[in-house]
């Protein structure tokens, strides 16, 4: 397409400092367009003001200053600009090309974004919110077109267009006036004109955050007057309810977004940008001990009970054509069972001698069944399909028939029941197997089965036994993935051991220490997780608007305060015995190299005891108060 009259006189106006080569795109505030900048020979995008608007001196007026606020932005997650000028009737700026695909376009293209993928790029856009609210900037636009995905570079996120952006005012907010922004993507209070803060681009991300996980839109209408009237009047649908694979974090900090009273939103863009950090959840590298493990268990685990079978089956079944006895039935159907029993035993034993355990095994099958998960739904969709649903319903209906025909033949009928369940049985049998064939299409059901195995009774079980058989010396290995309690303790037990006889007995009570300091630390972790969870059902549960009873939204008042107190009590207790443990374990470091002593070692011992006392202490209160809660 030849360039059109705009373009040739805007390029007549900036020759010798702009090349224009081609048109990227327009809206009704601006045309953009991909050039050269000459003299430092770097790509740029332009984005001019058309000459229309800028005749108009409120517009050319606004565009310039909103362009100078955001060209003082500089941040790795915000496109810089780089100049803002004027030339004759055109008012444009100049900032940073960026080689790559809006998050409208990747989700257009290749479907929702993993959990993963989703939680890295809304964490990175809040992080760019977060130094522009920092610096008194409020985007008012945050929407999918205005996020750009980096083909480059390591692939970073980065912001764009704070082209209606706006200063924060002496009070906090935005004065109350003209609506800008995109319908599909704005927050109650600017759909009502109402002044904006930076909570109404907490909402927008919240928005933003729906789509790419999900790759629908929270609000749709068929006109923009109508998205906006259930922007303020309906609530948005769980993300859960469209997008079921999104881990509970992520999606419970996408909703609190979403919350239609701003002070219900989360405490600023830095505490969704944490709580997105925590959602992301990295997966570290397993050790290979674990990851041999688990693939074991997902490749070569059913052949331990294809085994089982096949030699139940067969020794039985020559027993008995033989005439064998019942009681050499009965031994050879226990010794075929004890050898893949014993399979399984020697396996945890060579877990053990790497210096893993039982709960090691929770971590590294949770982690390849979320991968699992993660990939399956991106290539066969996170919900069953409609083949699924439908063998589903023949499958119960028929296994159902075949069932009732089965106890009502010694009634009578009998011709007729022994058809219906000649029918009925075939039917539903192989409908459930085309419903398990579909089913492990979009879930690791050998993995989850051997997860369950190993890390319930059974595998406890196994792991008993096989500590029955493997020597004490088998040093446990250092886990990167633990806690970092549990990481402590067992360095810390590891240079006790290291220890000569003599030192270790005048320090013979330094295990008990450390374990009880373990247990206590994961016992706040858990007491953590518990009170971080009922925070957030509390604040969504809060009373909404000014209409809301005094009375009860003191009570939710207090309740908040209460649960937060406990809270920060008990990250100061987990502090206090992940600290107690570091500080055995530097000493011992010390006492190894020489530079330390036992009865230095002795005295912190006493005060990791006082701190086991006081978390003890606050735990037996909690146990009280909920016994009289109980009563």
């Amino acid at each position: 397409m030849p360039p059109d009259r705009l373009f040739l006189d805007f390029q007549s106006a900036v020759a010798g400092r702009y090349s224009l080569e081609r048109e990227l795109g327009r809206g009704g505030m601006g045309v953009v367009y991909l050039a050269r900048e000459v003299r430092l020979d770097r790509p740029v995008a332009i984005k001019l003001l058309p000459p229309a608007n800028a005749a108009d001196p409120k517009l050319r007026e606004r565009f310039l200053r909103e362009a100078r606020t955001a060209a003082k932005l500089s941040h790795p997650n915000v496109i810089p600009i780089h100049a803002v000028e004027e030339i004759g009737e055109f008012v444009f700026f100049a900032m940073a090309y960026v080689e790559g695909e809006t998050l409208t376009e990747r989700v257009r293209r290749r479907g929702p974004l993993s959990p993963s993928d989703a939680a890295r790029v809304l964490r990175d856009v809040a992080w760019a919110l977060a130094y522009a609210h920092g610096q008194g900037v409020i985007h008012r636009d945050v929407k999918p077109d205005n996020i750009l995905l980096e083909t480059t570079a390591g692939g970073r996120v980065l912001v764009a267009d704070f082209g209606i952006a706006g200063a924060v005012a002496g009070t906090g907010s935005l004065s109350a006036g003209e609506i800008v922004g995109t319908p599909e993507f704005m927050s109650p209070e600017q759909a009502l004109g109402e002044p904006v803060d930076a909570r109404s681009d907490l909402y927008s991300l919240g928005l933003v955050g729906y789509f790419a996980l999900s790759g629908l839109l929270a609000f749709e209408a068929e006109t923009a007057t109508e998205v906006l009237a259930k922007q303020v009047t309906e609530p948005a649908p769980p993300l859960a309810s469209v997008a079921p694979s999104v881990p509970r974090r992520l999606a419970q900090a996408i909703d609190t977004c979403l919350a239609k009273d701003p002070a219900e939103r989360p405490n600023g863009t830095e505490a969704l940008a944490e709580q997105l950090t925590n959602a992301l959840e990295r997966r570290r590298e397993l050790p290979v001990a674990l990851r041999a493990f688990v693939r074991y268990a997902r490749l070569g685990g059913g052949e331990v009970l294809l085994y089982v079978y096949l030699v139940v089956a067969g020794a039985s079944t020559a027993a008995l054509l033989t005439g064998a006895s019942a009681g050499v039935v009965g031994a050879l159907a226990t010794a075929a069972l004890g050898v893949p029993v014993g399979v399984l035993v020697m396996r945890a034993r060579r877990l053990l001698k790497d210096g893993f355990d039982q709960g090691d095994l929770d971590v590294a099958f949770k982690a390849a069944i979320a991968r699992e998960l993660e990939e399956r739904a991106f290539t066969h969709g996170a919900g069953p399909s409609l083949v699924e649903k439908i063998l589903r319903v023949f499958a119960t209906t028929s296994l159902s028939i075949a069932a009732l025909s089965t106890a009502l033949l010694p009634i009578g009928a009998r011709e007729v029941l022994s058809a219906m369940l000649a029918l009925s049985l075939p039917v539903g049998l192989l409908s459930a197997l085309g419903v398990l064939a579909l089913l492990r299409r979009r879930r690791d059901v050998d993995t989850e089965f051997w997860d369950k195995l190993w890390t319930g009774r059974v595998g406890r079980w196994l792991f008993k036994l096989a500590r029955a058989i493997t020597p004490a010396r088998a040093l446990p290995a250092s886990l990167t993935h633990r806690p970092t309690e549990l990481a402590l303790g067992m360095a810390a037990e590891q240079l006790f051991d290291g220890l000569p006889k003599d030192t270790r007995r005048e320090l013979r009570d330094l295990p008990d220490v450390v374990h009880r300091l373990e247990a206590d630390a994961q016992r706040m972790r858990a007491r953590l997780e518990e009170l971080q969870e009922a925070l957030g059902d509390v604040s969504r549960g809060a009373p909404a608007g000014n209409g809301a009873d005094p009375g009860i939204s003191a009570r939710h008042a207090r309740i908040v305060t209460d649960l937060a107190k406990e809270r920060d009590l008990v990250q100061h207790r987990l502090r206090d015995a992940v600290a107690a443990l570091e500080t055995i374990r530097l000493n011992l470091l010390r006492l190894h190299a020489g530079t330390g002593s036992v009865h230095k070692l002795t005295t912190d011992l006493g005060l990791a005891r006082e701190v086991a006392r006081e978390i003890d202490l606050q735990l037996a209160g909690q146990r009280e108060v909920e016994r009289v809660l109980e009563r």
